[in-house]
C-alpha cells in the first residue's frame, strides 16, 4: 500500500533560528499494469517496477512566518488541468498561495500517464483508460498529503547551497543525423544543490540537473537516473530525504542511451544516477554558503506567440493519409477551427521567482525549456547564486530559445504538433519569457 512517509526527525536548534523547514514523501508507484507516459506511437502497458517513485515536498518557512513548499515528482510532467487542481488545494486546504508553490517534474519517461498530460500521444482502450484514471485519482491524494506532512514536519533548521558539476548531459539535438551535427552543443553541467539542517544533521537535499531522463526506454517502472541518484543520496545520508528538480534539459539527454537491452540499460542508467550522486556528495562534504531570509515569492504570466499554423482546407485534404498521433494531431486541429473559429495563436506562459534575503534566487520556468534559458538567467543574474528550472507548471511545449527556433528541429519547430499547437512560436519567444523573467526578479528585490 502507498504510504506517506515524514523523511525526517525534529532535532533541536536555537529558538530564534531564521528558517524552519519539512520534508516529505509520498510513495506513487502504481499498483497494477498502467499506461506508460513519455513515448509516443502504442500505447505501452507497464510490466515490472525497478524501484518506487516519489511525489517529495519541501516545506520553508521565513522569519516573517511566510510557508513557501515546493513539490518534486518522479512524473513526466503535469497538465494545466492537474495543476489547477493542485494548486486549488493546496490554497484551500493548506493556505499556500499559488506564488508560493512551486510544481517541478522530472519529466520521468517511466513513469505512469496521468489526466490529460500529452494525451495526443496515447491510443487508450477502456481498459487501459480506467488504469490510468484510477491511476490519476491516487496521485492527486498523494500531492494532497505530501504538501500537509511537509507542513507539519516544520522545525528549525539552517539551509545552505553550492554547485556542482557532472559530465551525464549531451546536447542531443547534434545526434539526430547528418544534417544536425552542425546545430549548437550547449550543456548546463551544473549541479545545484540546497541542504537543510537540524541540529548538525542533515534533512533534507534538493538538487538538480538539466538533461531528460530518458535513459530507460522499456516497460518498467522507474525515477530513470534521477531515482538512482535520490536512492543513492538517501542510503548515503540515512534519515535524510533526497530530492531531484529537473533543470533546462529540453534538448539534453544522458548519452550514451542502450535501447533494446533492459538490463543492460538499467545498469548504465543506474551508473549515471551514481555519477550525479557523487556530485552532490562532494558538494555537501565541502564548505556551502548560508542562506538567509525572508523568501519572497513573486509570479507572472507573459504570452507566447505561435506562427500561422494551416489552413482548415489543408488539414481536411492531409487527414486521409494519417494515421497514429499524426492522425490525432490534424483532427485536433480541424476541430480547434470547427469550435474556435481556428487554433488559439497564442499560449500564457507563467513564471516563478524565489528570492531568498539579498542574493540568492530561484527562477521556475514552465515547459520543456531547452539549455539556453539557463545559461542565460545564470549569466544575467549571477553564476553563483541563481538556480533556474524548467518542467514547472503545465507541460505545456517545447520552449526554445531563438537559437534552437532558428536551427529548426524536433525541439525548435517539429515537436509542437504533438503538444496541440498549430504550429511553431514566433521569433518572439526568447525575448517574452525573459522580458517576464527580468520583470518578475526586479520585483523580488524591491
Amino acid at each position: 500500500m502507498n504510504t506517506i512517509i515524514l523523511a525526517s526527525i525534529l532535532f533541536s536548534t536555537p529558538a530564534l533560528a531564521q528558517w524552519q523547514a519539512g520534508v516529505a514523501k509520498a510513495d506513487i508507484t502504481p499498483t497494477e499494469s498502467v499506461p506508460l507516459a513519455g513515448y509516443g506511437g502504442k500505447t505501452r502497458m507497464s510490466k515490472e517496477v525497478v524501484h518506487p517513485i516519489w511525489l517529495k515536498a519541501m516545506a520553508l518557512r521565513d522569519e516573517t512566518g511566510q510557508t513557501s513548499v515546493m513539490v518534486t515528482a518522479d512524473l513526466v510532467g503535469l497538465s494545466d488541468k492537474m495543476v489547477g487542481i493542485i494548486a486549488a488545494n493546496a490554497l484551500e486546504k493548506y493556505k499556500i498561495p499559488r506564488e508560493r508553490l512551486i510544481l517541478n517534474t522530472s519529466h520521468n519517461h517511466s513513469c505512469p500517464v496521468t489526466e490529460d498530460v500529452l494525451w495526443i500521444y496515447y491510443e487508450f482502450n477502456d481498459q487501459e483508460r480506467a488504469a490510468k484514471d484510477r491511476y490519476t485519482q491516487m496521485v492527486y491524494q498523494r500531492y494532497d498529503e505530501v504538501i500537509g506532512a511537509a507542513l507539519k514536519d516544520l522545525s528549525p533548521a539552517e539551509i545552505n547551497f553550492e554547485y556542482g558539476l557532472a559530465g551525464i548531459a549531451v546536447n542531443r539535438r547534434r545526434s539526430r543525423g547528418p544534417e544536425t551535427r552542425s546545430f549548437g552543443g550547449q550543456v548546463d553541467q551544473d549541479v545545484p544543490v540546497l541542504t537543510i539542517k537540524s541540529g548538525g544533521q542533515l534533512r533534507g537535499i534538493l538538487f538538480g540537473y538539466s538533461c531528460h531522463t530518458t535513459a530507460l526506454g522499456g516497460l518498467s517502472i522507474s525515477g530513470d537516473y534521477a531515482g538512482f541518484a535520490q536512492i543513492e543520496l538517501e542510503k548515503q545520508y540515512p534519515g535524510s530525504l533526497a530530492m531531484f528538480v529537473q533543470n533546462c534539459g529540453g534538448d539534453a539527454n544522458p548519452l550514451p542511451r542502450i535501447r533494446g537491452n533492459e538490463a543492460e540499460a538499467v545498469k548504465l542508467t543506474s551508473m549515471y544516477g551514481h555519477i550525479l550522486a557523487e556530485s552532490v556528495k562532494q558538494v555537501i562534504a565541502a564548505p556551502m554558503k548560508a542562506i538567509t531570509g525572508p523568501l519572497k515569492a513573486v509570479m507572472g504570466e507573459t504570452e507566447l506567440y505561435l506562427k500561422p499554423g494551416l489552413s482548415l482546407a489543408e488539414l481536411k485534404k492531409q487527414l486521409p493519409g494519417l494515421s497514429g498521433m499524426a492522425k490525432t494531431e490534424v483532427e485536433h486541429q480541424i476541430n480547434q477551427y470547427q469550435t474556435l473559429g481556428s487554433p488559439p495563436d497564442r499560449v500564457k506562459y507563467p513564471v516563478q521567482v524565489w528570492r531568498f534575503g539579498s542574493g540568492f534566487t530561484f527562477i521556475a520556468l514552465t515547459g520543456e525549456t531547452v539549455v539556453d534559458y539557463s545559461l542565460k538567467f545564470k549569466g544575467l543574474y549571477g553564476w553563483n547564486d541563481t538556480w533556474v528550472f524548467g518542467y514547472n507548471n503545465d507541460l505545456l511545449s517545447y520552449v526554445p530559445s531563438l537559437r534552437v527556433l532558428k536551427e529548426g528541429g524536433y525541439e525548435g519547430t517539429s515537436g509542437m504538433a504533438e503538444y496541440g499547437h498549430r504550429a511553431p512560436y514566433t521569433e518572439s519567444v526568447e525575448k517574452q519569457i525573459s522580458k517576464k523573467v527580468a520583470e518578475l526578479v526586479k520585483k523580488s528585490r524591491e
